[in-house]
Formats: C-alpha cells, sequence, structure tokens
C-alpha cells in the first residue's frame, strides 16, 4: 500500500482511540476536569506525564536539531532531561502535599493574595500559548506530508481533534488519551530507529548502533565528522556555541521544565504524595526511553542525508525529497544553474534549505523503510504534539474558570456554570492556539524554547521560594513574577520576533551573549533578586501562612490521602 493509504488507516486508528476513550472518560464535575479526580494510578500518570511532556519538540524537532547542530544541539537535551529530575525531586511532592488545582492556585493562597493569583494566569496563559503554538505547528507538518495538504490545513484538522477531547474529557479524559498517546509516540520512535540502527550497524539497541560501526568499519560518528568537514560544517561531535550561552540555555531548560503548569498539574492527579513520587519516577524512565534514543536518530538521519542528496543530480532525487519539496520545507535553489544539488555551510553557494523539523519525519523515507513504518511515524508525530497540546488547553481554561471566575470574580459560582466556563475557555484557548499555530513565531523546538524561558522567568523562582523560603511574601513574589516576566517578553520580542525593529537584530547584538532561547537564566536570576530585596523590605507573611509552608515542605504522613 502507498504511504497516504498507510497514514489515513493507522492515523485514523489511533484518533478513533482517543476520541473513544474521550466518550468513556468524559468529565462530570470540576474535580473531574481538573484534576481526573485525583485518583489516578501512578504507573498510568507516569504514562501520561511522559506524554504531556514530550511534546512535538522532543518527537520532531529535537533530533532535527541534534541532526543539524550536533553537539551543540545537546543543550536541548541536557536541558530538558535535567529539568525533570529538577520538578520531580525538588517541586512534584511538595506541590502535590499542597493539594489545589492548579499552579496560579498555589501562588494565589501560598501568597494570599489575589493580585499574585492574577499575575500568574497571565503568566500561565502566556507560556501556555507560547508552548501551543509549537505543538499546533507540529500538527501542521505531520498533516502536510502525510496527507498531501496545506500546513494550515493540518493544523484546523488537529484543533478539531483537540477541541474535542480535551473539551469533552477535561483532565480525566486528557489523562487516558495520554497514555494511549505515549504508547503511540514511544513505538513510533523506537521502530524506525530499530530498523535503522541495524540497516547502518548491525545492532538491534539504537544507543549502542549511535556508537558504532559502520559496514567500511568506520565508526559512525567519525563518518559524520568527515562528512561535515567535506561540506564545511562544524565537526558533529564539536561545539560552536558560545560557553556562557550553552550554560544558559541548559539552565532556562531545566528552570522553564520544573515550573511548566502543565507539567505540574499533573502530580495533582495521584491520591497521595508519595504516589507524586512514585509517578514522576515511572515518568522519568518512560521519558528516558525516547530521550537516550534521539541522539542515534540525529546521527543516523544526518549521515543519510548527507549520502542520499549532497552533489546529487536533482533529476535523479528520490521520491521522499520531491513530495517534501511539495510542502516548502525543503527548498532547493540552483544558484549556478548546473542541475547538482550543493549542500554546503557557505550560504552564497548552499543550494539547499531543510527545515530541522522534518528529520525525524522524513528519516524513514530517507533510509527507505517500510511504508507502513513511515506512517507509524506520522501517527507518532501526531500523538506527541496532541498530547501536550491538550495539556497545555487544560492549563489555559483552568487558569480561566477556576483561578479568575471561581476564585476572583464570581466566587458564588455553581460547579455547574463552574465547568461550563471550563469548556468555554477550553474551546477559545483552541481557536488562538489554532492561530499561534499558522503563524508561529519560528520552528517547534526554537518555539516551546522560549516558552522554556517564560516559565523559568515567571514560575520557577515563585514556586521554589514559595516551598523554601517561609519568610517570601507577596509583595517579592509579584514583584519578581512581573519583573522576571516582563523583561523576557521584551529580549524574546526584540531578538526573536523582530516586532520593535524592521529586522530581527543579529546574535552580535545579544546581551552578554545569550541567545533568547538562553535568556530566561537572566530572567530567572532577576526574577530571585527582585523578590528577595523586595520581600525583605516589607513586613513578614502571616503567621498561618508560614507554618502552611513548613507543613508543605515537611509532610507529617507522606501516605495520607489528600483532598
Amino acid at each position: 500500500m502507498e504511504v497516504q493509504t498507510w497514514t489515513f488507516l493507522i492515523v485514523g486508528f489511533t484518533f478513533t482511540i482517543y476520541i473513544g476513550i474521550a466518550i468513556w472518560t468524559r468529565a462530570s464535575s470540576t474535580n473531574d476536569f481538573y484534576v481526573a479526580g485525583g485518583d489516578v494510578n501512578p504507573l498510568l500518570n507516569g504514562m501520561a506525564t511522559a506524554a504531556d511532556w514530550m511534546s512535538a519538540a522532543s518527537f520532531l524537532s529535537m533530533a532535527g536539531l541534534i541532526s543539524f547542530m550536533g553537539y551543540d544541539g545537546g543543550v536541548y537535551l541536557m536541558g530538558w532531561t535535567g529539568g525533570y529530575v529538577l520538578l520531580a525531586l525538588l517541586l512534584a511532592p511538595y506541590l502535590r502535599k499542597f493539594g489545589k488545582f492548579t499552579v496560579p492556585d498555589f501562588i494565589g493562597d501560598r501568597y494570599y493574595s489575589n493580585v499574585a493569583r492574577t499575575v500568574a494566569v497571565i503568566c500561565a496563559l502566556l507560556v501556555s500559548f507560547t508552548y501551543v503554538a509549537g505543538q499546533m505547528r507540529g500538527v501542521g507538518v505531520v498533516f502536510a506530508r502525510f496527507l498531501e495538504v496545506p500546513i494550515n490545513v493540518g493544523v484546523y484538522i488537529g484543533m478539531g481533534l483537540v477541541f474535542f477531547y480535551a473539551v469533552l474529557g477535561g483532565m480525566k479524559g486528557i489523562t487516558y488519551t495520554q497514555v494511549a498517546q505515549y504508547c503511540v509516540l514511544i513505538f513510533a520512535f523506537m521502530v524506525p530507529a530499530i530498523f535503522i540502527s541495524i540497516q547502518l550497524t548491525g545492532n538491534v539497541i539504537p544507543q549502542l548502533g549511535f556508537g558504532g560501526q559502520l559496514a567500511d568499519g568506520t565508526y559512525l560518528l567519525d563518518k559524520l565528522d568527515g562528512l561535515n568537514r567535506e561540506l564545511g560544517f562544524n565537526e558533529y561531535t564539536s561545539g560552536s556555541k558560545n560557553m556562557i550561552d550553552v550554560f544558559a540555555i541548559t539552565f532556562a531548560l531545566m528552570a522553564g521544565t520544573a515550573g511548566l503548569p502543565h507539567v505540574i498539574v499533573r502530580f495533582f492527579t495521584v491520591p497521595k504524595v508519595s504516589d507524586a513520587r512514585v509517578s514522576a519516577g515511572y515518568a522519568l524512565i518512560f521519558i528516558a526511553i525516547l530521550y537516550t534514543t534521539a541522539p542515534a536518530i540525529s546521527a543516523f538521519a544526518r549521515t543519510n542525508l548527507i549520502n542520499t542528496v549532497s552533489n546529487a543530480p536533482y533529476s535523479t532525487v528520490p521520491e521522499w525529497f520531491i513530495n517534501w519539496e511539495k510542502t516548502g520545507l525543503i527548498k532547493f535553489n540552483d544558484k549556478n544553474a548546473d542541475g547538482i544539488i550543493q549542500y554546503v555551510a557557505n550560504p552564497s553557494q548552499n543550494e539547499l534549505l531543510i527545515d530541522n523539523d522534518i528529520i525525524v519525519l522524513a528519516n524513514p523515507e530517507i533510509a527507505q523503510l517500510p511504508n507502513w513504518v513511515i506512517a507509524l511515524v506520522a501517527a507518532g508525530g501526531l500523538a506527541a504534539a496532541l498530547s501536550t497540546a491538550a495539556g497545555l488547553l487544560l492549563v489555559i481554561s483552568t487558569s480561566v474558570a477556576h483561578d479568575l471566575i471561581k476564585k476572583q470574580i464570581k466566587p458564588n459560582i455553581s460547579e455547574k456554570m463552574e465547568l461550563r466556563w471550563a469548556r468555554l475557555s477550553a474551546a477559545g484557548a483552541v481557536i488562538v492556539a489554532g492561530y499561534f499555530g499558522v503563524n508561529p513565531p519560528g520552528f517547534v523546538a526554537a518555539t516551546v524554547a522560549l516558552a522554556f524561558g517564560l516559565a523559568a522567568s515567571s514560575f520557577f523562582p515563585a514556586i521554589v521560594l514559595g516551598i523554601f523560603d517561609k519568610r517570601m511574601n507577596k509583595e517579592g513574589a509579584i514583584a519578581g513574577m512581573i519583573s522576571g516576566i516582563t523583561i523576557m517578553t521584551f529580549y524574546m520580542i526584540y531578538f526573536k520576533l523582530g516586532w520593535i525593529t524592521e529586522t530581527i537584530p543579529s546574535a552580535s547584538e545579544w546581551w552578554l551573549g545569550i541567545s533568547p532561547e538562553g535568556f530566561g537564566t537572566v530572567a530567572m536570576l532577576l526574577n530571585i533578586v527582585v523578590a528577595f530585596v523586595v520581600s525583605r523590605m516589607t513586613s513578614s507573611p502571616p503567621a498561618h501562612i508560614q507554618k502552611m509552608t513548613e507543613e508543605i515542605r515537611y509532610p507529617s504522613n507522606p501516605n495520607a490521602k489528600l483532598i
């Protein structure tokens, strides 16, 4: 069967499962809608957390970044992995002990202030909409190639599906849908990796094939270094980025991970504090399967890509190249009119432009794997993007319905009406997310990296200080969050989006040599300094707040079920 036929069959089958689960687990109360009733099994929650966490950036773009950036792309791998460990060990159990629905809920109660709650809602919306733009873009990329529709049409299809199970099922429906999506995405990621590892190195384990030998006895990474040198690129295994920027990006991704509201809320869905720790451990194992495989896929794809298209006559390019050209994600510009593809580092001579986001999707085609494998990867990419998009949309809807309307505007609203507002908010969020998916500020991983910077500059300090510094008061937290998110947003708009100047400033103009993806570290440090100074210049929190902070940090009974 053709790839498109396989894609319709496999994607259609997985979509049917997702919709069926959403109908079966539809939310009937706000508790179901916000935290899935608070009784999700830790193993299932670990799988759902992994799916929620491993977005289109992890599935589609991380391997693409590493493939094109080589060693420098490792900052994304280190930052995202380290960030999840930071979240699991430093924050998750304490937040579960607090037992609220959302991150703004924690901040509003911990800092005894509706102003703090409102600032947190604004930050949650800004982070979530920036993040979801990357997910919807990823959905569009997959549909554009495998269903042969424009990227924008693909975004609209994804909007329709997410609208159905996010609005109907809430957190309960999303949780069990994400369990299914994890199974799909990890199977889709591993199958081609195993195939290609055997094909290139004879090793069935991709992680070992990454360091293995090719048929001619050359080590894969040595071969890749040589190919890159021949084309004028940096060696694959050597870095070229400013070390300050490397550390800044890594830590911004780590702190951003630990402050992501859609991941944090997953730890509110288990019955006990001890379950939060256990589910975090399960999630780390499930995440590690993909994250340890990504570098191998990057190397395999880069090797096959260069061998396939570099210095090849355009008239003889394989079918996959023509198919991806139709999407506009690969472009050949024959500058010297010789009909030969010149893929080199020199921009004035390079004739091939490749979107980073297609590497994982095109990898099976480049390696000439069976059509069903190619379609399976498409289904996996959609599962990764849709699972995270649903989690983000839930954060948006709960921030509006619970933290704004229920907690501030209409405190006496009925549960039925609150649930209705949550669903209306989710529907509105889907529409806005679709707009950002059609008009994203960059390719998927870059867009997502900016979201992590926003989370690092706003939520991470407020949460950490709220748990570990009982002297931190509302004035300090509010001033810190506003300072951090403001400077990060300005830096992102100025250096990444070019909305202030006619052209986007060059890297030579970055402050301290730090990229927009890494500036979240600077904004986070500013948040901490401002929060600390302001809190010490103003009055201490009330005694009951300080006592509550100590109780969060030292649970008297970690096995107690929390309501």
